[in-house]
């Protein structure tokens, strides 16, 4: 026995590093084929020795039992939604406001992910609970069929308690995929990317969400366990931090010491939105700081 927890012990670290390559390096550091080996493996010594099989395990991503349901599940914090700014005078109306109460506040601007918010709880550092938004208060557990998104870890790389919210959404190129299986099979096809990941995080049989290939991005650190004494002080810290701990963060965020450098990056992705690999439905700007956050108020 001691040979074989080794061995699954060595596939499960191999695993890992090709996805920590793939997906937050985009970096592929194998072939395809090597790894499908080393699952096909994993998954055959779990087989013959299934209390060697953990939660965090890589084969636990091709999704288990159907629900009957979805649980509901009430959020640590309200996830809330955001104030809308369609002009470059809204903005600076609402820079205005900052600078009333935090005169030297400074902006993140993140692109606004067109897709389905989900809310991840771990403990320990291991994945025990994923949600979608729901009200903002309360949700729907939806775990069985997050653990089938390859970029989202299932193991952190500190063993703490977290909550961290972000965003899972289809990339075009699988969405054209999927649309064309679909109306092969003579089945309807779905209207946009957002709809289809939403469709398929909702699927009574994670398997199916499995097929879909989701992807995700992590943004904000809800709650921290004690454990965490140097949980970041700011907007860009927390994205840093999300990155260190595996999460995938998208990079096209953007730090502005005042709102005109805000509206030209806004500008520039306006133009640019459309050579990206997924859709954005806007860009969100945040003060910097979360102690000037605090004092604004949401």
């Amino acid at each position: 026995m001691s040979n074989e927890r080794e061995r699954v012990w060595e596939l499960t670290e191999w695993i890992r590093q090709a996805n920590d390559a793939y997906y937050l390096q985009d970096q592929p550091s194998i072939p395809d084929a090597q790894y499908d080996l080393w699952l096909k493996e994993l998954k055959e010594l779990e087989e013959q020795y299934p209390q060697l099989r953990t939660p965090d395990s890589p084969t636990q991503r091709v999704g288990g039992a159907a629900a009957k349901e979805f649980a509901k599940v009430q959020h640590v914090q309200p996830l809330l939604s955001l104030d809308n700014a369609f002009t470059a005078d809204g903005l600076r109306d609402f820079d205005q406001r900052v600078r009333a109460v935090a005169p030297d506040a400074r902006y993140v601007v993140e692109l606004k992910i067109d897709g389905l918010t989900l809310a991840l709880t771990y403990e320990d550092g291991i994945l025990t609970q994923a949600a979608t938004r729901g009200d903002g208060s309360v949700g729907e557990e939806i775990t069985a069929n997050v653990r089938t998104i390859a970029s989202i870890p299932l193991r952190l790389t500190q063993a703490a308690r977290l909550h961290v919210r972000g965003e899972g959404y289809m990339a075009k190129e699988t969405f054209v995929r999927l649309n064309q299986e679909c109306a092969e099979a003579g089945r309807r096809v779905f209207a946009n990317p957002r709809n289809a990941a939403a469709g398929s995080l909702r699927q009574l049989n994670p398997r199916v969400t499995a097929k879909r290939h989701l992807d995700y991005f992590a943004y904000q650190v809800l709650e921290g366990s004690a454990l965490l004494a140097d949980l970041p002080q700011s907007q860009a810290g927390a994205l840093a931090y999300l990155k260190q701990l595996g999460f995938p963060v998208n990079a096209s965020f953007r730090v502005c010491d005042n709102i005109e450098d805000v509206i030209t990056y806004c500008a520039q992705m306006v133009e640019e939105r459309r050579q990206l690999p997924y859709d954005i439905d806007g860009l969100v700007i945040k003060v910097d700081s979360f102690d000037q956050q605090r004092e604004l108020g949401m």
